[in-house]
């Protein structure tokens, strides 16, 4: 397995198996791997000649008083979970080559500053200045999680576009957990003419139905107790409409009940839409996602089941 940590060292490797007629898969990730990673790196392998895995703790996708520092690096357990499964590549860039500053008086990156201050100006909101160009996909960046994280998704959409120039792959790869990530990235796939297509994988669960998430290390046993009622609340508003209950209302507030049986989780929404608009929707018909997001201890979780309704 090649470990790359520049963009010319990706390039040329990507160079040298295109070159061979191999179809290149990419899976972006921001390290902390875990079963779900691992999903995404297996159906690469299956679909695609040559797989690139991305290691970036991408800063721009984090907002003021995020967790950024928080944000787990094993960077070596990363590279053998990657090399074991059967990745080619790995592309760990640090913040300076992704995000150098280009000005007439220094040519180095804010991310070249220590640690500790990268991630107080990140904290701080004066780092995305240091970025002229964003992408942002416009609508679909706004409800459910762009409600709380407004530049959430700009940065999202950016280190993609990014990262999508940089490896250039035919397919990327990326899991269902992310729904509203994944239909932004579609879009901006087919608004921006990008030569590639990107593949959404199935949630793994743990045994209780906990979606995976490297955020889940953040929980102690009582919350991560009491983290299985994401799963649990989704589940109930599927057993509602499989027995003809389809208002909208009624079935997030019987999610929100099952949420409140827990008295450390903060609900920051519950929504039912179109899957395709991310419009909120009053009854249940068609291609419908039901997500929600909560504060749990110090992790923000997400989860979402996707149905699709006659």
């Amino acid at each position: 397995m090649k470990i790359a940590r520049t963009i010319e060292e990706i390039r040329m490797f990507v160079s040298e198996a295109g070159s061979l007629g191999n179809k290149i898969g990419f899976v972006p990730t921001m390290g902390a791997l875990h079963e779900g990673h691992i999903s995404l790196i297996k159906k690469a392998k299956q679909q695609t000649d040559f797989v690139v895995v991305s290691i970036f703790v991408n800063p721009t996708q984090f907002g003021p008083n995020e967790d950024i520092d928080k944000y787990p690096r094993p960077f070596e357990n990363d590279l053998e979970i990657c090399k074991t499964n059967g990745a080619d590549a790995v592309f760990a860039p640090d913040g300076a080559e992704m995000y150098p500053v280009r000005d007439s008086n220094s040519c180095k990156s804010v991310l070249e500053l220590t640690e500790k201050a990268s991630k107080e100006i990140v904290s701080n909101g004066t780092y995305p200045q240091k970025n002229l160009t964003w992408v942002n996909v416009e609508k679909l960046s706004e409800p459910l999680c762009g409600k709380s994280r407004p530049t959430h998704f700009r940065g999202v959409a950016t280190v993609c576009t990014k990262l999508f120039n940089i490896v250039q792959p035919d397919v990327a790869f990326f899991g269902q957990k992310d729904a509203q990530q994944v239909i932004i990235l579609k879009r901006m796939v087919e608004d921006l003419n990008l030569p590639m297509r990107i593949v959404v994988c199935p949630i793994v669960r743990e045994s209780d139905g906990l979606a995976m998430s490297s955020r889940n290390k953040y929980l102690n046993p009582q919350q991560r107790k009491d983290a299985s009622l994401l799963y649990a609340a989704l589940q109930e508003a599927e057993f509602f409409i499989n027995a003809g209950e389809l208002k909208s209302a009624f079935l997030k507030e019987q999610m929100k009940k099952i949420l409140n049986i827990s008295r450390q989780i903060d609900i920051d929404y519950i929504s039912i839409v179109n899957a395709e608009t991310l419009d909120e929707i009053d009854e249940i018909r068609g291609k419908v996602l039901i997500a929600l997001a909560v504060k749990l201890g110090p992790a923000r979780l997400i989860d979402n089941i996707m149905l699709d309704v006659k």
